[in-house]
């Protein structure tokens, strides 16, 4: 095979998960057909990817890189995600999903009762940080920052937050809004989990992306980029090229200037996920935000307070 046909063959999910063309030759088959991107083998693991990828999601635009991934390495059993080298980054992933209670009445949700992933909890392994539940065969590891950043983020944390992470077991509270999240209709994890493993298609050219997630009335899902991608790269990446997802375009209103134009900005597309019927309403609002001086000066300054 010539190199210029490897690179085709590789090109689609180096969009998708930054992953580079080097790793990825390896995985190539002689059949000649470009990678897809696996999916999560076990329910557990789907589960644990959309949980992550939902309280992430809370992060907004922080940096070039949406959610501040780098890159992700999708394999059926785990899941690898490269993050940003900035002491801040680390700070808002751990704050958004270390769990702890939530001081709500006893009538409330139990999904409202935890506040961040219920049940994740963290050991250092050689490499980074490995997420996980007790019990359960799922886990994601963290990548691309000193693991002892996570380790002063959580000594700074758990004085106010009371994490729960020093419990080996889960806690009743955790129990009950895991239980209410997997019945739940309204966060499939067949939608948000190949997202967490695509999350690179939703980044745009520009210097900061941001990308949110949620479930819509009548249990759709809304997903949102402040810079995404040019609109054809994305239906062609989540639609039916190699590692798609199937999607089905059925409205588009686009002003990327690549098919045809508007007078106004922003784009809009609506899909069809077809596992589960839902619509997935997806805008790129092109805030057209730049790394200026007081944005420097920004993250300079959060990555001071990161440990303190």
């Amino acid at each position: 095979m010539s190199p210029q046909a490897a690179l085709a063959l590789t090109e689609d999910r180096r969009r998708c998960t930054g992953e580079s063309h080097q790793a990825l030759c390896a995985l190539l088959e002689d059949d000649g057909q470009p990678l897809s991107v696996p999916a999560a083998r076990r329910p557990e693991q789907a589960l644990l990817e959309t949980a992550v990828f939902l309280s992430c999601c809370k992060i907004g635009g922080v940096c070039e890189h949406p959610l501040g991934i780098v890159q992700v390495r999708p394999d059926e059993d785990q899941l690898a995600l490269r993050l940003a080298n900035e002491p801040y980054v680390i700070y808002y992933w751990a704050e958004f999903l270390l769990p702890r209670l939530n001081d709500y009445d006893e009538f409330s949700s139990p999904q409202d009762r935890i506040i961040g992933v219920p049940g994740l909890r963290y050991r250092r392994e050689r490499g980074g940080i490995c997420l996980y539940r007790p019990g359960m065969p799922a886990s994601i590891l963290l990548t691309g920052f000193n693991p002892r950043w996570w380790d002063r983020v959580v000594d700074r944390l758990a004085p106010d937050y009371a994490l729960l992470q020093p419990k080996s077991n889960w806690t009743p509270e955790e129990r009950a809004a895991y239980a209410a999240a997997a019945a739940s209709p309204c966060e499939p994890p067949s939608i948000y989990s190949p997202l967490l493993r695509r999350i690179r298609t939703t980044a745009g050219p520009g210097p900061v992306n941001g990308t949110d997630a949620w479930h819509a009335v009548g249990g759709d899902v809304r997903l949102e980029t402040t810079d995404g991608p040019r609109c054809p790269d994305l239906i062609r990446l989540l639609g039916n090229g190699p590692t798609g997802l199937g999607w089905g375009v059925e409205h588009k209103r686009c002003t990327c200037l690549c098919d045809h134009t508007h007078a106004d900005v922003g784009c809009t597309i609506d899909f069809r996920e077809p596992t589960t019927g839902r619509s997935v309403y997806y805008s790129n609002a092109k805030w057209g935000r730049t790394l200026d001086d007081r944005r420097r000066e920004r993250i300079a300054e959060l990555n001071r307070e990161a440990f303190v």
